[in-house]
């Protein structure tokens, strides 16, 4: 389906009364009706209807600022690997970059690595999170591995030396290194131990993802049982040959209690699996992320992982590992993604930003952010919508314009 949007003449005025109070003029995401937002002490203080906005040249629309839940790095920063190189600077980099992007609020997620690289890497994380300067731009962490399937295809890109069991003692430690910021980690459920690392996770507060996993149907259901709430990148983290009866896929799909996530760049799953998914799962039990990389932001060529593999960044956009003819995680923004599956699936953009950015706020208790309402905190997004693709002219964290477009050289 086609989306054809009426040019209705928009402006944003950043009028201040005072310099605490921006006036924000656009179109809101919801309806595409124009209207007046106005900002105090970083959050939104009123929303007010207009009849028309001031000036006939352009289209523009607000929307609360993306939510990903799985950001693995982006412009050149990993939060996983680099040798214990992660820096201060460079989660200030990632950040600021990933603003550019519309993201204002992600989930650093660390994969499979040693111990000691996931736990030097956590403390930086961790020391990182409340930095003033990222005006709370980090919700907290997703670890992703290093309790996964170690069968290839199943286990993805993750380095087979480092999957091992899950271990509540080592995830304590890990947990405590990162400020007990851990929030979400992804497991797989077949796993000697799973499910009473599950129940310990959930006890504390821990969203958990069943992730590059090859479990039965009695399993994802035991682990279900046991409080798992969501399937990470649903589609990926899978082997290339599967059973066509008995799989991961269809288990994760009929369990109503299970969201999804998916990666909309339109490398990692088809567009005939993008539109089933969402037929089952629908806008609320959704979640676009991007499993950025990285990579994100970089030039296409080929490259060499820490670990000494060959990674190919294609002029297309797609990251490869050739070694196992499967992707390297993403090198997009999670807009990218919502985008596709407007396009790919027809749902709206008010269902679009619900999962790439409600969904995802109410999913980790992230009660102050998520939509567009008073009281809530400032993170707004004004973009247009060029050949599905959402175009960002401005970013705002905490009531503070942290991108504008206009600024770029």
């Amino acid at each position: 389906m086609k989306f054809h949007f009426l040019i209705i003449s928009v402006i944003i005025t950043l009028i201040s009364c005072n310099q605490n109070q921006p006036r924000i003029e656009g179109l809101l995401y919801s309806d595409g009706t124009p209207v007046l937002i106005t900002i105090k002490d970083g959050k939104i203080s009123g929303i007010m209807r207009i009849g028309k906005p001031a000036k006939k040249n352009t289209v523009l629309y607000i929307a609360p600022g993306l939510i990903d839940n799985q950001v693995n790095g982006f412009a050149g920063i990993s939060f996983t690997f680099g040798g214990g190189e992660l820096t201060a600077e460079g989660v200030k980099k990632a950040t600021q970059e990933l603003w550019k992007t519309g993201v204002t609020t992600y989930l650093p997620t660390l994969t499979t690595n040693s111990f000691e690289v996931l736990k030097k890497n956590f403390i930086i994380l961790g020391r990182m999170k409340d930095d003033p300067s990222l005006l709370g731009s980090i919700a907290g962490f997703h670890l992703e591995g290093p309790y996964i399937s170690p069968v290839d295809g199943y286990r993805g890109a993750h380095p087979l030396k480092f999957v091992r069991k899950p271990d509540w003692n080592e995830f304590i430690s890990l947990y405590e290194a990162s400020g007990n910021n851990i929030i979400q980690v992804t497991v797989a459920p077949e796993t000697e131990g799973a499910i009473e690392f599950i129940s310990k996770c959930v006890e504390k507060g821990i969203v958990v993802a069943l992730g590059h996993h090859n479990a039965s149907a009695a399993q994802i259901t035991e682990a279900t049982d046991h409080g798992a709430r969501i399937a990470t990148h649903l589609g990926n983290g899978c082997a290339n040959m599967i059973n066509r009866h008995l799989n991961p896929l269809w288990p994760q799909l009929s369990d109503d209690r299970l969201m999804i996530s998916i990666i909309g760049d339109g490398f990692h799953l088809n567009a005939e699996e993008l539109k089933v998914f969402y037929k089952v799962k629908g806008t609320e039990k959704t979640i676009i992320t991007s499993d950025v990389t990285g990579y994100g932001s970089l030039p296409p060529g080929k490259y060499v992982t820490e670990e000494g593999d060959s990674i190919e960044l294609t002029t297309a956009g797609m990251l490869r590992y050739p070694a196992q003819n499967v992707l390297y995680g993403s090198a997009s923004p999670i807009k990218k993604g919502v985008g596709n599956v407007m396009k790919v699936t027809g749902c709206s953009l008010r269902d679009a930003i619900q999962m790439a950015s409600t969904n995802p706020a109410r999913l980790y208790n992230l009660d102050d952010r998520g939509t567009v309402e008073p009281g809530k905190r400032a993170d707004l997004i004004l973009f247009q919508i060029i050949d599905n693709e959402l175009v960002i002219k401005q970013t705002y964290v905490s009531g503070n314009l942290v991108y504008d477009c206009s600024n770029d050289h």
